[in-house]
């Protein structure tokens, strides 16, 4: 027999399912913020767990015709159709994104500094011997950094082919970066050592063979998406790992599910970033238009980026008494 204590301390999270079930129904789903939906589905589970040792005591018959009724309108709501599919689309860049981008910006800070740790060190480890970019980035490429030769300059005979390659290849790079996060962040730290290495070598290499500015007006347009692009999958699989590893009072699992779902919105609003920075890099990076122009042109593209992420509505916060 269920005792009447279980009820009453099983009873508060039941009413707090209900009146997230009930909000919605009269304002829509989108009356509920982020964490509320969350916590919406936890409340879910739990209280069908519930519904199942209330269902073993023939004396609680009242308990589980409600418990019945109110997972049964929580269900509805969960996995309701999504009819208005564009507005939802347009919904989440608008507003659930650049929330999400700043609810986990701790994680991105974390990985835009492995980066430029590795970076600014590799830099300081080429300068002082020049020997170690050649181990680096290999005889092939030195010979071009050497001779004062871009070794992009091939992608303007093939624009179209070297975009889509340059799209697929940073896609790769970025869901990796993200899927590592499995590894407790270990891996994704490593890409993020790796890539900071790699731009830190080329660039002091440039700069010995005075190529520093043919290097950065080059890299600048698509750059300023780009490499965002990478730190917010780096901040991903940050997030990923913080789940994994902090759960806090929720169950590894359940905190672990949290962190992964809000994880996958993360990298997926990297995704447009991405494919617009590979077109970019496959037609106007390598293009002969003057190096201001390029650089006004990325600061310019880096603004309304910063605009969209930080300066987007904010969701209104219900008054509570």
């Amino acid at each position: 027999m269920i005792s009447t204590r279980w009820l009453e301390k099983r009873k508060p999270y039941w009413s707090r399912l209900e009146l997230f079930v009930n909000r919605s129904a009269r304002s829509g789903p989108s009356s509920l913020s982020h964490h509320e939906l969350q916590e919406l589905g936890l409340l879910y589970r739990q209280t069908a767990s519930d519904l199942a040792v209330v269902r073993e005591d023939p004396t609680s018959r009242h308990a589980a015709f409600y418990l019945n009724q109110l997972l049964g309108r929580a269900h509805n709501l969960i996995y309701m159709g999504h009819r208005p599919r564009f507005n939802s689309l347009l919904r989440f860049f608008t507003h659930t994104y650049p929330r999400i981008f700043r609810e986990t910006l701790p994680q991105i800070l974390l990985a835009l500094a492995v980066f430029l740790l590795a970076a600014i060190a590799s830099c300081a480890l080429t300068l002082r011997d020049p020997t170690f970019a050649h181990r680096i980035l290999g005889p092939q490429m030195m010979a071009k950094i050497e001779h004062r030769e871009m070794w992009t300059d091939s992608i303007l005979a093939i624009k179209p082919m070297a975009a889509s390659g340059i799209m697929t290849n940073n896609l790769a790079v970025t869901f990796t970066t993200f899927a590592l996060g499995i590894t407790a962040g270990l891996g994704t730290l490593w890409m993020m050592l790796v890539n900071g290495m790699l731009i830190g070598v080329i660039g002091a290499a440039t700069f010995q063979s005075g190529m520093a500015l043919q290097l950065w007006s080059f890299v600048a347009p698509h750059g300023v998406l780009e490499l965002p692009a990478i730190f917010i999958a780096g901040g991903a699989g940050l997030e990923i790992a913080r789940g994994l590893l902090f759960p806090a009072l929720l169950p590894r699992r359940d905190s672990l599910a949290q962190a992964g779902a809000r994880a996958s919105q993360l990298l997926l609003g990297a995704i447009p970033m991405l494919i617009l920075a590979g077109l970019i890099e496959g037609f106007l990076s390598p293009s002969g238009i003057p190096a201001p122009r390029k650089f006004l042109f990325a600061a310019l593209l880096f603004a309304m980026l910063l605009s969209y992420l930080f300066s987007s509505p904010r969701p209104a916060h219900h008054a509570t008494n």
